[in-house]
């Protein structure tokens, strides 16, 4: 069973930093491919970010390449999604979500709101 709760969401400024956190509660996290997806306010989910089971190969949208990294730590069933340099454009409601392969994901988090101002 994969459930995956995300954190670290908030409300910054345009340029500040943010960390969002996602754990898995399941017993086979380093078997799937992890994934961040976002969702605006009247728009369609997108991907974001995804990572492989072994961490070992990476892939961004390119609204993001440059400014987010995922990462993952297999020994704590956590996937991270840092983001920097935020941007208006970037707030979201951002998903977490697990799979066999990162743009087809089975599974997903509740969601994180991110709002970056001004």
């Amino acid at each position: 069973q994969v459930q995956l709760v995300e954190s670290g969401g908030g409300l910054v400024q345009a340029g500040d930093s943010l960390r969002l956190s996602c754990v898995d509660s399941g017993r086979f996290f380093n078997s799937y491919a992890m994934a961040w997806f976002r969702q605006a306010p009247g728009k369609e989910r997108d991907f974001v970010a995804g990572i492989t089971w072994s961490g070992g190969r990476t892939n961004y949208a390119d609204s993001v390449t440059g400014r987010f990294t995922i990462s993952r730590d297999n020994a704590k069933n956590t996937v991270y999604l840092q983001m920097n340099s935020l941007k208006p454009d970037d707030t979201a409601v951002y998903y977490c979500a697990a799979g066999l392969t990162a743009d087809r994901p089975s599974y997903w988090g509740q969601g994180t709101q991110v709002t970056v101002s001004s």
